[in-house]
């Protein structure tokens, strides 16, 4: 459904889009669609979550200064900027015609929590102090904040297991993306990054936080701390505490469409190369 307001020949041929946020938006949909009233509402509210969800994660690829020479750089920047903007304006613009302007209101109060969140985060990393647990947390509570928003709408029992789950199946996604990250392309907003800075000397230290860190200096960090094992093994860690979450759940059938949904994450851990890693 969101694929029509995606697949623009511009975007396309200009910018690359952030990962589309896939496991919360099909958690959502599982949810919303065993609610007394609001089953029918269930692929409207989950499409315009994950192309307001889009929209964030747009903007926040845009580079902070507009310094780009050549003029491939600076149309994809301006592209970013116009897409992002085009996915909020779908959000707002399907609600209003289906009429649902409450909800309008309650995705956008949403919005504002998740750009302050941003704020005290990025604010944070600034004074590189952030430990990797904490910038797990925070970008969990970042990722999840708009989608978090329905817990108000949450019926029974699944008023109380709605968090929870949303927050695992968002970690899950954040490693994966961590781990599908080379070593030299993370960021000072990266687990990677903030773990590396938790055990490294001062000298390797001064090297990470270069303007150009030396590639060959990074990787040789990445391989001496083991990186990557220590991502799968969170990972592999989270994903079962998310199966023991989903073995609670009352309603078998839920349980059984999540854990498909979580499927992904299985496969993945037991892949020869992570099970090696491991």
């Amino acid at each position: 459904m969101a694929q029509k307001y995606i697949d623009y020949d511009m975007i396309q041929k200009y910018t690359e889009l952030p990962d589309f946020p896939e496991f919360r938006t099909r958690i959502l949909y599982a949810f919303l669609n065993r609610h007394s009233e609001l089953h029918d509402y269930s692929e409207l509210f989950s499409l315009v979550t994950s192309l307001v969800q889009l929209g964030l994660d747009t903007h926040d690829t845009v580079s902070i200064t507009n310094q780009a020479k050549d003029m491939k750089s600076a149309r994809s920047r301006q592209i970013k900027v116009l897409a992002g903007d085009y996915f909020s304006a779908r959000f707002y613009f399907l609600l209003a015609e289906a009429g649902h302007i409450a909800m309008i209101g309650t995705l956008s109060d949403a919005i504002c929590e998740a750009n302050r969140l941003k704020i005290v985060f990025y604010q944070t990393l600034k004074s590189v102090n952030l430990t990797s647990e904490e910038y797990v947390a925070q970008s969990v509570e970042i990722r999840s904040r708009i989608y978090k928003a329905f817990s108000q709408f949450m019926e029974g029992s699944l008023y109380k297991v709605w968090p929870e789950i949303l927050r695992l199946f968002t970690l899950c996604e954040l490693l994966l993306q961590e781990i599908g990250k080379p070593e030299k392309q993370q960021q000072p907003d990266s687990w990677s990054f903030g773990y590396m800075l938790q055990q490294i000397s001062k000298e390797e230290r001064r090297n990470m936080q270069l303007e150009e860190p030396d590639p060959g200096k990074i990787r040789s960090i990445w391989m001496k701390y083991k990186i990557s094992s220590q991502l799968y093994q969170l990972l592999e860690t989270t994903t079962r505490q998310l199966q023991d979450k989903l073995r609670t759940l009352e309603s078998k059938e839920l349980s059984e469409e999540l854990k498909l949904i979580g499927e992904p994450f299985d496969r993945y851990l037991s892949t020869p190369k992570v099970l090696e890693e491991i």
